[in-house]
């Protein structure tokens, strides 16, 4: 509601944008009384990790800003008339690490586990971590072949080394028309 009031207050420059939020399910905010800035309004509904699932649809860059610092609120803006889904926020994808995390292993367990760790000798000490030791390696291997002597047939150049060449017998036209007419015969 916050929205349309100040719509309607910005006049007829923005009358196409007012009739196109008029279309959309109006939420009912907690400042219906006195209302405030349209993206005041936005920043409260989505405020306490944003219950109803809202999108923040918006060209403004400052509360663009202000909706990347809150945890799982998907942000929309358009690019040359297409609609885009900006990627998540640094924010959200810590909090979202870190409820997946917690959901692996419940807290009780994780406690359970450190004390069993204590109790049989298993548990890492801050000053006792191994190092892996490098290995010292021998030479290359292909540096380590004898070289190759020189055979008589490879040191002769290429134009001594014998080529076969197959010759092409041709028939004369002449020779064959005869012997064809006397098969016909």
């Amino acid at each position: 509601r916050c929205v349309l009031k100040e719509l309607e207050s910005l006049g007829k420059a923005l009358y196409g944008a007012k009739l196109i939020a008029q279309r959309f399910q109006v939420r009912n905010c907690s400042h219906h009384k006195a209302p405030v800035s349209g993206s005041a309004c936005l920043l409260s509904m989505v405020e306490e990790g944003n219950p109803h699932h809202f999108f923040i649809a918006t060209q403004d860059q400052d509360l663009a800003n202000k909706v990347k610092k809150k945890a799982g609120v998907p942000l929309l803006f358009i690019i040359q008339n297409t609609m885009v889904l900006d990627k998540p926020s640094p924010k959200s994808l810590a909090f979202v690490q870190t409820l997946q995390t917690s959901q692996l292993v419940p807290e009780h367990q994780k406690q359970s586990i450190v004390q069993l760790k204590e109790k049989e000798g298993l548990a890492k000490q801050e000053g006792e971590k191994r190092r892996k030791r490098k290995r010292a390696s021998g030479p290359n291997p292909l540096s380590c072949l004898k070289k190759k002597k020189k055979t008589l047939e490879s040191q002769k150049p290429a134009a001594e080394k014998k080529k076969r060449k197959r010759k092409r017998i041709r028939v004369k036209k002449e020779a064959v028309q005869p012997a064809q007419k006397s098969e016909e015969e």
